[in-house]
């Protein structure tokens, strides 16, 4: 089996254990006090959530897949397959809410694979180089952290429900591109120069704060509102940062000419596949509308 197949591969056990993770921290979410959001009581009640806990322990093994792929193929392979996270989330949240997952569900589950997969043949990831100045770092952390910085600060002057929950998720799908392509200079150090030159790399150090800080924004994210909300804007919005900064920081490209055809209708099917999910519920007792609803509620109340 070639690397890339081998990469991705990797990255659809990444996606499958990421999704499983999340639904484990959405319904450990739902169990917080709404005035324990964004701060640190937040975390203090999460880690007595059984609940929460195996979610972190499946993400754990997502990030060791992930890896795992990011050494053997491209950033911008590996993270686009990331998108059928999505898919995998509702197939998985219908499953634990012991819910049918609606004809929508799967038409929309569908479009976003075969989009996908459509895309990322025709693109084909190539190319790219090891060596990143400490500009490009720089502007790449300030761009990053700044983007980050907006969604967070957007997302503090919104009542509970679905647009307060994207925001919080865009700026964890951020964190988590970020984490992705600090994570491919660290094991490309770990592999080139061994475990000596990984402790001592700034990037292996990088990758765990944004990880860290990716796994509280999307906390914040599953407390905020239902996963139709938060789910396609972390999957699709770490699929297209990590696009753009696999581009900015390594040099990879993809093809372009008449191949910019399938790779348009792809990207068409996926994004058309995201719009229908906020039709689709997972949550036996809470639907978007309801959710944006009773934030609305509490905000008035306040």
């Amino acid at each position: 089996m070639s690397a890339a197949l081998l990469s991705a591969a990797f990255a659809l056990l990444a996606a499958a254990a990421n999704a499983t993770g999340t639904v484990l921290q959405r319904i450990a979410a739902r169990t917080v006090p709404h005035g324990d959001a964004f701060s640190v009581r937040l975390i203090r009640h999460l880690v007595h959530n059984p609940a929460w806990l195996g979610g972190i322990a499946v993400i754990v093994g997502a990030a060791a897949c992930q890896a795992l792929a990011l050494n053997l193929g491209s950033l911008s392979l590996v993270q686009p397959i990331l998108v059928t996270e999505l898919p995998f989330t509702l197939v998985i949240a219908c499953a634990f809410s012991r819910r049918r997952l609606s004809a929508t569900g799967w038409a929309a589950s569908l479009m976003v694979a075969f989009g996908l997969g459509l895309a990322l043949v025709a693109a084909a990831p190539s190319g790219g180089h090891g060596e990143v100045s400490a500009w490009v770092w720089l502007l790449t952390l300030t761009a990053t952290l700044g983007a980050m910085a907006l969604c967070v600060t957007a997302a503090l002057t919104r009542p509970r429900g679905m647009s307060r929950a994207a925001l919080f998720s865009s700026a964890s799908a951020i964190s988590y591109a970020l984490t992705a392509t600090l994570m491919t200079t660290a094991t490309d150090v770990f592999e080139q120069q061994g475990a000596g030159a990984f402790l001592t790399c700034w990037q292996t150090y990088g990758f765990f704060a944004a990880g860290g800080l990716a796994l509280f924004l999307l906390a914040n994210a599953m407390e905020s509102g239902p996963l139709v909300a938060s789910q396609p804007a972390l999957t699709l919005g770490e699929a297209l940062v990590s696009l753009a900064l696999g581009g900015l920081v390594y040099g990879e490209r993809v093809r372009t000419g008449w191949w910019l055809i399938p790779e348009g209708v792809g990207a068409v099917l996926v994004t058309w596949g995201v719009l229908l999910l906020p039709g689709v519920e997972t949550e036996a007792d809470e639907s978007p509308e309801s959710s944006e609803s009773s934030g609305s509620s509490e905000s008035s109340a306040a």
